[in-house]
């Protein structure tokens, strides 16, 4: 039975299942594809494809690192006698990861070059989003400031694709996020091509949870969708670790060593600190979540590594997954296993400040939570929503508000067991709520257990503990938005 607050038949307009969404945008994408309205090569080459002389230049920009070494280009587009450059109604660049997708990877990147020109499509083994940043994007600002309108106006419109999984999104958009720190705006959108396995972000946003089956004509319907889509926001979140200094931390991508970084001075650390600490810096967009799902998680990602031979594409992922997360803890618990160690109560402390307060609170764990979830996005697990959709009444009664990605406030919510998450994901209960937050700080002790397993946007990794000194991790809301295409 499903839980009193949340029933199937309560689906808010504003907040339809991610899941029905993606699905409904894939299929439409591939009948589109073959009865809908034409979309010729022709017309939408020419709508997003940049000026030569443009796409040359910053292209060699970012091979050379140098935005001064293509000059050349402005002048001998403004040479006497050259016809005056004119931008393309909607410039658009891809970003693709070519390992992504299983196989249609290297077909995709062959089929975007097809239809725009070649330079426009950078391919993330070769070329990283904060290149384009620091070089590409300052080419055409260059070119803006020595007078070349073609330029001015390419920048301004320009618009940019993601095409892979989530953490290829999130890099895309951590990268654009640097501009509006360097006051460079605007910041260009982001439109999503989803190829990974979860694609959360890509749900979440209209655009699907899969790469369609009729992905060749689709490929131009996502483009031409890129080009046009109505533009909407997205909340990010920096997380901060700060450690004991001393132990050594296996880290994802997504999150890097700081040399710096200080805890929320309002809310008083209990106990001693330690005398020397390391601290790490990521931003996530969808999720943050510790405890046996991240377990899990770690272990698959590891598994994958060592035989990237079953890492076929996304459907044999979640089968590869779903047989290893049976063979752990998270559904069998061993015998030898006290019970009143298994939660995360025995090492962990919640801190946060609630929807409307500006004050710390602590918020208590319940002892059969396994594993707790920080959630961005109505979209979780590959298009689930384990908040779930929640009557007015039940909001008012916890001080909670509607849940939106662009809302200031993330979802805290508890998993107690394998067989519980199970339940929660096919979406038959609830996932156990804890709180709503716009700033959370998490502190883990060690005791029984040596160390926790932590995932950032599907990034896991290992968390050591100690037994003398807290490990704190603390989230709050990047102050500016990430600028996002819905796709439908």
């Amino acid at each position: 039975m499903g839980s009193p607050e949340s029933t199937p038949t309560d689906l808010s307009t504003s907040r339809n299942t991610a899941a029905t969404s993606s699905a409904r945008s894939s299929v439409i994408d591939s009948i589109m594809g073959c009865t809908g309205v034409t979309i010729h090569k022709e017309d939408l080459r020419k709508r997003i494809t940049m000026p030569e002389y443009l796409r040359v230049a910053m292209r060699e920009a970012i091979q050379n690192k140098d935005v001064d070494s293509v000059k050349l280009h402005f002048d001998m587009a403004h040479a006497d006698g050259a016809e005056v450059p004119k931008p393309c109604e909607s410039p658009l660049v891809v970003f693709i990861n070519a390992k992504s997708g299983g196989r249609h990877g290297p077909e995709l990147k062959a089929r975007l070059q097809d239809l725009m020109g070649e330079e426009q499509v950078f391919d993330l083994s070769a070329v990283k989003p904060h290149e384009f940043v620091q070089y590409g994007l300052s080419c055409l600002e260059k070119f803006a400031a020595l007078g070349d309108t073609c330029a001015k106006e390419t920048r301004e419109k320009i618009r940019v694709v993601a095409a892979g999984g989530d953490g290829t999104v999130g890099w895309v958009l951590g990268c654009l996020g640097e501009l509006k720190k360097q006051d460079r705006e605007p910041v260009p959108p982001t439109g999503i091509i989803p190829l990974g396995t979860g694609n959360d972000l890509s749900r979440s946003f209209g655009w699907g949870g899969s790469f369609p089956f009729n992905w060749k004509a689709a490929t131009k319907r996502i483009l031409d969708r890129v080009a046009n889509g109505p533009i909407c926001r997205l909340d990010s979140w920096n997380l901060v670790i700060s450690m004991p200094a001393g132990e050594a931390l296996e880290t994802p991508y997504s999150l890097k060593p700081s040399e710096c970084a200080s805890l929320d001075e309002e809310l008083e650390v209990y106990g001693q600190l330690p005398e020397k600490s390391s601290y790490y810096q990521g931003v996530f967009y969808n999720y943050f979540s510790i405890g046996m799902d991240a377990q899990v998680a770690y272990g698959f990602h590891h598994l994958r590594n060592e035989k990237p031979y079953l890492a076929q594409g996304p459907l044999s992922n979640k089968l590869i997954y779903s047989g290893y997360s049976c063979k752990q803890g998270w559904f069998f618990a061993p015998c030898s296993s006290d019970p009143g160690l298994r939660g995360l109560n025995n090492i962990l402390r919640l801190y946060v400040k609630k929807v409307n307060s500006s004050k710390w609170e602590q918020v208590p764990i319940p002892s059969s939570v396994r594993s707790i979830v920080t959630l961005n996005l109505p979209s979780y697990g590959s298009g689930r929503n384990p908040w779930g959709n929640l009557k007015p009444e039940y909001l008012e009664k916890r001080g909670f508000v509607e849940a939106h990605a662009d809302d200031g406030y993330v979802e805290i919510f508890g998993l107690k067991h394998g067989w519980h998450a199970s339940m929660v994901m096919v979406e038959l209960i609830s996932a156990k709520h804890i709180a709503q937050a716009s700033a959370i700080r998490f502190e883990l002790r060690g005791g029984e257990w040596k160390e926790a397993y932590m995932q950032m946007d599907g990034e896991p990794w290992k968390q050591p503990m100690s037994k003398e000194f807290s490990t704190f991790v603390e989230i709050k809301r990047v102050h500016f938005q990430s600028v996002m295409i819905h796709g439908e």
